[in-house]
């Protein structure tokens, strides 16, 4: 439900109302308009009815309830659309954030190397994968604890913020310790336990859709994530699973402009894993930033021939800095800054 509270309000009157839900076993969640307050009531389907009654309290001027399911994710209670700030990086509104690097944390000298090319070549935000969740249990599985080390030594030499993936929920100590964002992968993208532990921290969170994941499900997954307290989620398509094998997955840039007209979150495009070949990284960024993405996430390896994985859909630094220069009509023409 959403409570609209009255033009001019007085503070007490907003108190009360909060007190109010409380009582009735719903989470709050308060946004201050310029005009007046709104209050979004989260919780039990079933108690509906109580909530209707706040209508007769004294400031409220009346009571409406959410039709789509992701309550918190949906525009009815946070109608503008949502900045998440990564250190000193913004995604979301009027910028466009670009995140690059490996798919895999190799070694010191590899995610140096790539870390000061990405810096060169434009890239906001530094990635690379400590603990890699693959489909055979013989490839490489990445370097956990010591990548993750690596990785934030590079982040700090070169001033870009890092975000890497979380597979196990035992791991989120660990991985909120060197980690400025944290990503969820396409296989997580329905594990709730971890959502609801990611919605427990105070650092931002890299949903990545699933390659069988509806927009709606997808949303409720960030649901979950956002009715645990955390509201910095940035969602990542990365493409879905469908019969042409052209490409490793078909990337569904229809899925930004109709989650941006669900969803205030901010809505970023990572090619590499969609398309799973580097020559058409370039024109499907592109086209990223034609619809309206907020950012990129761009697969970036000094040597994809020798990577651990992923090194067939990985831009080598040149093809990177080409990338970052060809793009910016796009933006541009998006609204956006680069």
């Amino acid at each position: 439900m959403i409570i609209v509270m009255r033009s001019g309000a007085k503070k007490q009157e907003l108190k009360e109302v909060l007190q109010k839900i409380r009582k009735l076993g719903y989470k709050t969640h308060i946004i201050h308009g310029v005009e007046r307050d709104v209050i979004g009531a989260v919780g039990d389907e079933r108690g509906k009815a109580r909530l209707q009654s706040l209508e007769s309290l004294a400031g409220v001027e009346k009571v409406v309830p959410i039709l789509k399911p992701f309550k918190l994710a949906g525009r009815e209670i946070h109608p503008e659309p949502t900045v998440v700030n990564v250190g000193k990086v913004g995604i979301g509104g009027a910028g466009f954030a670009i995140i690059a690097g490996p798919c895999s944390v190799e070694s010191r000298e590899q995610i140096l190397a790539t870390a000061e090319a990405v810096k060169k070549g434009g890239a906001a935000i530094l990635r690379g994968g400590a603990f890699k969740p693959r489909t055979s249990p013989y490839s490489f599985q990445g370097l956990e604890e010591e990548g993750l080390r690596i990785l934030a030594e590079a982040g700090e030499k070169y001033k870009l913020p890092v975000i890497t993936e979380i597979v196990n929920p035992m791991d989120a100590d660990l991985v909120y310790q060197y980690a400025d964002i944290i990503q969820v992968g396409a296989r997580n993208v329905q594990n709730f336990a971890l959502l609801k532990i990611l919605g427990q921290i105070d650092k931002p969170i890299l949903l990545k859709r699933g390659m069988m994941t509806t927009i709606e499900e997808f949303l409720m997954s960030a649901e979950y994530i956002l009715s645990e307290g955390n509201s910095q989620v940035v969602l990542c398509e990365r493409g879905i699973r469908t019969f042409e094998k052209a490409t490793r997955n078909t990337l569904d840039l229809s899925a930004v402009p109709v989650i941006k007209g669900m969803s205030h979150l901010p809505v970023i495009v990572d090619p590499s894993h969609a398309v799973g070949h580097w020559q058409y990284v370039l024109p499907m960024s592109k086209a990223a930033a034609a619809v309206g993405a907020d950012g990129l996430m761009i697969e970036v390896h000094v040597h994809p021939e020798e990577a651990f994985s992923d090194g067939l859909q990985s831009l080598k630094p040149e093809k990177f800095r080409e990338l970052v220069r060809e793009i910016r009509p796009f933006v541009r023409a998006a609204g956006k800054k680069l």
